[in-house]
């Protein structure tokens, strides 16, 4: 049985894909980048570290890649945060988990300022009891250490008893190296094919449709030791 449920956040609680996506294309813009928003869209998912790897030289990167993450930042923030709303049945799916007794963690590539706004969007504050960000390690998803910081405030959970749920092939290939056994949901837009390739063992339209099959599904095996 698990013990808790991993959520990533954005494009699995919040419909925010699009809204990142079109602020990084507007912040590459006055560094003489034109991106296709498809290409941008693609890699959202990843923090900042491992995104502007994708589309910036090694050169770049020095020149200029702090710079435009912090435009990038400021601009999502003033722009487009004020747009994310919550998915429908986030509330409801969250209370569902934790009324088995099971522990709720959020592990997200965004930052600790934005998960805090995300919480309240979402509804979920309450229910919530550990968070990690982009903020607490080096390098984010796809690399794991988002969600082994989760699994050490968790109170040093082994990997086997808990189940992440995302929306990227990110999300489930960080989940997976830490050897997280992970869950995927289509509202961020990511193919089906993509997330079971990724590494996904079920997937789900989004989070009513989760809920909808809870008692069948592998968060729906989770229970208070």
């Amino acid at each position: 049985m698990f013990k808790a449920v991993i959520f990533d956040i954005d494009g699995t609680l919040i419909d925010s894909v699009d809204l990142h996506a079109q602020a990084w294309q507007e912040a590459f813009a006055p560094f003489g980048k034109q991106i296709e928003f498809d290409n941008i869209r693609s890699q959202i998912g990843k923090g900042g570290d491992q995104l502007l790897p994708v589309f910036l030289s090694r050169e770049e990167q020095e020149r200029f890649g702090k710079q435009l993450e912090e435009f990038r930042g400021d601009l999502y923030k003033r722009k487009y945060l004020p747009q994310v709303k919550a998915f429908p049945g986030v509330r409801e799916l969250v209370q569902r988990v934790k009324d088995d007794g099971t522990k709720i963690a959020l592990a997200s590539s965004a930052k600790q300022d934005e998960i805090e706004i995300y919480k309240r969007i979402a509804y979920i504050n309450d229910l919530v009891d550990v968070q990690t960000s982009a903020d607490d390690v080096e390098r984010s998803k796809p690399h794991p250490d988002i969600y082994q910081v989760a699994l050490r405030r968790l109170g040093e959970l082994n990997p086997a008893e808990a189940v992440a749920v995302g929306d990227s092939p990110y999300d489930a290939i960080a989940a997976n190296k830490a050897g997280i056994i992970s869950v995927g949901v289509l509202s961020g837009g990511f193919p089906k094919q993509d997330l079971e390739q990724a590494g996904c063992a079920e997937t789900y339209q989004d989070c009513v449709d989760l809920l909808h099959r809870y008692e069948q599904s592998l968060p729906g095996l989770t229970r208070a030791a």
